[in-house]
């Protein structure tokens, strides 16, 4: 059964299994959480202390309501965070792809991550600015370059779950064909509130992970993993081909469709193509305008992912969009 671990400023948390078991049996959980008594400051090392963790979740101690502490990301920085393109049958067809779509990852900058209910700071210079939920998978043990990860193989190198926001700003994105920049400014990785740590048997379970959310209420997007693409076992080993992943370190899974951004029509993209770059864009970003799902100033993004029966829960992320200061 998964543990669902807290970071507040004071240090780590573990949720009480009664509260999921009341959200589990569809009652409304009130949330409370017992301090793990350990010396980790970072994930990683939080990672090497399960006993501590497991420790403070059989506590019987009554705890204290989880409302009342300030949940910092439970994925300490600095890390590695890196990200699947387009990994979700539904996000392929908003984007106009067709056919097999190659496996494409890229980083992100961990200073990107940011609290499960901190405001999402939209720079002076961006227009477009977009959702993405995502399954995040944390970590638990070195990932060698040339590893092959096979499905029972999970367990050994995926310690958790969490959920994020890859927070995306599409005009920069776009006019600059690079993900790196336009996904890594200070908040656009929105993490937690939990760390769900796994026990072997819950990997059987991530295929009924649902991903929702919404802005300001309204439901953007609604997908469960059936929808995923590259699984992921195979990511893993993708992503091995070239790339060392430590504990503590987070990879992002991908998004389904329903975000702001979609492909224009067949007969525009062809009429676009013809134009020299600056008036394709200019075109591009005059129709996008009209376009009210991008995230506005004010507004309030909800996500969250759970399995229906709460065996997995990572929590609800409630984060309002802001302009820079």
């Amino acid at each position: 059964m998964s543990t669902n671990v807290l970071r507040t400023p004071d240090g780590w948390w573990a949720v009480l299994p009664q509260a999921l078991d009341s959200a589990r049996a569809g009652r409304t959980p009130t949330e409370r959480a017992v301090r793990i008594e350990t010396k980790a400051v970072t994930t990683a090392e939080l990672l090497t202390d399960r006993t501590a963790v497991r420790e403070a979740a059989a506590s019987g101690e009554s705890g204290t309501p989880v409302a009342d502490l300030v949940a910092l990301p439970p994925v300490t920085t600095p890390c590695r965070v890196v990200a699947q393109m387009v990994n979700y049958r539904s996000h392929a067809k908003d984007s106009g792809f067709t056919g097999d779509i190659p496996p494409t990852f890229f980083r992100k900058a961990s200073g990107s991550v940011s609290g499960p209910h901190d405001t999402i700071v939209r720079p002076t210079h961006v227009n477009f600015l977009d959702y993405e939920v995502e399954l995040g998978l944390v970590m638990g043990a070195t990932l060698p370059v040339g590893t092959v990860v096979k499905e029972q193989d999970l367990p050994s190198y995926v310690a958790g779950l969490v959920l994020t926001n890859d927070v995306s700003a599409r005009d920069v994105q776009l006019t600059k064909t690079q993900f790196y920049e336009s996904k890594s400014y200070p908040t656009f990785t929105p993490t937690g509130p939990y760390l769900a740590l796994l026990d072997p048997e819950d990997f059987d379970h991530l295929i009924d992970l649902r991903l929702r959310l919404s802005v300001n209420g309204v439901t953007r997007q609604d997908r469960t993993l059936a929808d995923m693409i590259v699984r992921p076992a195979q990511a893993l080993t993708l992503l091995a081909r070239f790339q060392t992943l430590d504990p503590g370190d987070l990879l992002l899974t991908g998004t389904p469709g329903g975000t702001a951004l979609k492909a224009p029509p067949k007969p525009v993209e062809k009429i676009a193509a013809l134009l020299p770059p600056a008036l394709k864009w200019k075109a591009f970003f005059n129709g996008q305008a009209k376009n009210p799902r991008y995230l506005r100033d004010g507004d309030l993004v909800t996500a969250t992912i759970a399995t229906p029966d709460r065996r997995i829960d990572l929590g609800e992320q409630r984060t309002a969009v802001g302009a820079a200061t």
